[in-house]
């Protein structure tokens, strides 16, 4: 079997596509192009039968629950745009990252089956839930590995908006304003070392930002895992259950 090649839309920093090439070695990723080094999802078009899996998360600010201000209607879904990169590629599979109450990728020719994942049943401290969507042909669900055990700690999902600070339902229906916390800090709980940040070609407001909007780097490897294990059954004619 030769090396995998996967394609990644709406990469961003592409958190997803590193946690690839970590636990999945072999495989090649290649990156789509992004509205953050100047590309368009709209004008890209990959080419058919030469990959054989395609990841990414759109944009989920439309569909977020912490997005409901008199800006929330002017933040478009992608999601088609997502399915329509599957469909021309013919890939094999797919998986798509997003928030859980985004709707599920309809491409003709894949049955998905969506896992919802929070991060700390990985043994994290992060508190993050996302839904990833995996297509195939014949419907093979996802079995990711989980912790045997939560972390005693616990700290809120890392933002893009945490520049701003957020404010938080609190006792009594009160609310608390948290402000956000250091560059370093939410890195790490991304699971990337505390000065990543310092290489990214960004302002510190924008690193924040990107490093915000991606998938954590733990979250991502236990994904990634449990996309290899499928497809490797899958390429051994091995029945899923």
């Amino acid at each position: 079997m030769s090396a995998p090649l996967i394609l990644s839309v709406f990469p961003g920093i592409d958190l997803l596509g590193r946690a690839f090439e970590e636990e999945w070695p072999e495989a090649c990723i290649v990156r789509g192009p992004d509205l953050l080094w100047g590309g368009d999802i709209k004008t890209f078009h990959p080419p058919a039968g030469k990959f054989d899996g395609v990841i990414g998360g759109p944009p989920c600010q439309f569909a977020s629950v912490g997005n409901r201000g008199p800006n929330a209607a002017h933040h478009e879904n992608l999601i088609p745009e997502f399915e329509r990169c599957v469909s021309e590629a013919g890939a094999d599979w797919f998986l798509m990252e997003n928030v859980p109450p985004a709707p599920l990728p309809d491409v003709t020719g894949y049955i998905v089956k969506d896992v919802l994942l929070q991060n700390r049943w990985l043994g994290e401290v992060q508190q993050r839930q996302r839904r990833f969507s995996f297509g195939t042909q014949d419907g093979r669900p996802l079995h990711v590995q989980l912790a045997a055990l939560e972390s005693s700690e616990r700290e809120y999902a890392v933002l893009a908006s945490e520049h701003k600070g957020q404010t938080f339902p609190g006792a009594r229906g009160r609310k608390r304003y948290l402000k956000g916390r250091p560059l370093s800090r939410r890195c790490e709980l991304q699971g990337l070392p505390p000065d990543f940040a310092d290489s990214l070609p960004f302002t510190a407001k924008w690193s924040g930002i990107v490093v915000g909007n991606g998938v954590p780097l733990p979250m991502g490897r236990a994904i990634a895992r449990a996309v290899k294990r499928a497809i490797d059954q899958m390429s051994s004619g091995e029945v899923y259950f």
